[in-house]
């Protein structure tokens, strides 16, 4: 959005506002489009997408700044099957805007979730400030009972798992790519500089340390460890300290019935607890993809985490616990 006003163009900001029933996506899916019905992002694709980009290109050819709110019945309006209802906002911002969308711009960056507060003018424009409580709803608008004013607030920046990966091995490297449009920010750590290729996805950090292992005190609660080292020995070290700690949501290292089962001893005989052993996932993956192609190993360890993800946020919201506690692939 803010390339687009750096030059001079303005653009519509789509956000689903509410969907019920079957809808292509999610309240707060978003995309950004320009008057010429370029357009980046989706909200699901099909006829609603279509007949979005078309209003959306229409408001921002207009090059005035406008907040509309509309609704659709994907069955009666669209002639989809899906049969639900979805709202959609289309905000159109003007290349003098271009200061608020870059402090915008600058806080998502950060990673963290944010949100938003404005009051909707009779003009139909918008005046965020920036809130650091970050509401369950990712939009909302509300009547000021003091003066009848209508609020809008709006949850904005993904709420990505922490993945700490150790080892930038060939699975390693094909694994960054096929978490690169997933939810999830990537710690990729090894002890050999040379191993990690230039470029990697956004979402990837490279960390280079002597003792990988040391960098488990860094990652936050919740996060996903996942160890496929050059070394079983450092391996099962990363796993010793993750499943002590108790405090992640995943503890997995790559490999076969026979080095979980060679693990589980040696851990044992370490005088760890066989609780938290069985925390410890091996094979790490989808149990029925056979492959031991790097890039089918990395897939089914992506539908493996998108599992356990969204599993685990349904979990922490019904206060049932983590989602390593799902028997999968083990």
């Amino acid at each position: 959005m803010a390339d687009n006003l750096r030059h001079g163009k303005a653009c519509a900001l789509v956000t689903v506002a509410r969907a019920e029933g079957s809808t292509p996506r999610e309240a707060g899916a978003r995309m950004v489009v320009g008057p010429q019905s370029t357009f980046y992002g989706t909200i699901g694709g099909g006829t609603l997408e279509f007949e979005a980009i078309r209003r959306a290109a229409r408001a921002a050819g207009s090059g005035k700044a406008s907040f509309d709110l509309h609704s659709v019945s994907l069955g009666p309006d669209l002639g989809q099957c899906c049969g639900g209802r979805a709202e959609l906002a289309v905000e159109v911002f003007t290349p003098d805007a271009l200061e608020t969308v870059e402090l915008l711009a600058a806080r998502e960056a950060e990673e963290t979730p944010f949100a938003t507060v404005s009051g909707l003018e009779p003009a139909g424009s918008l005046n965020r400030r920036i809130v650091e409580t970050v509401p369950g709803d990712a939009f909302n608008i509300d009547t000021d009972p003091e003066n009848g004013t209508r609020v809008l607030t709006e949850r904005f920046g993904a709420n990505l798992r922490p993945i700490f990966l150790f080892g930038a091995g060939h699975v390693g490297k094909a694994l960054v790519l096929a978490l690169a449009p997933l939810p999830f920010s990537v710690s990729w750590i090894d002890s050999r500089a040379e191993q990690f290729p230039g470029p990697v996805p956004a979402n990837v950090k490279k960390i280079c340390v002597p003792e990988p292992a040391s960098l488990l005190e860094q990652a936050p609660d919740e996060a996903f460890v996942l160890a496929m080292t050059h070394s079983h020995a450092l391996d099962e070290e990363i796993m010793a300290r993750a499943l002590l700690q108790q405090r992640f949501a995943y503890c997995g290292v790559i490999g076969s019935k026979t080095k979980r089962a060679r693990f589980r001893r040696r851990l044992k005989s370490r005088g760890m607890d066989v609780s938290l052993i069985s925390k410890m996932v091996c094979p790490v993956g989808v149990s029925a993809i056979k492959s031991k192609h790097p890039a089918a190993i990395a897939a089914g360890i992506a539908v493996e985490f998108l599992e356990r993800d969204e599993a685990g946020h349904q979990q922490a919201a019904a206060g049932k616990g983590l989602a390593q506690n799902i028997p999968y692939g083990q």
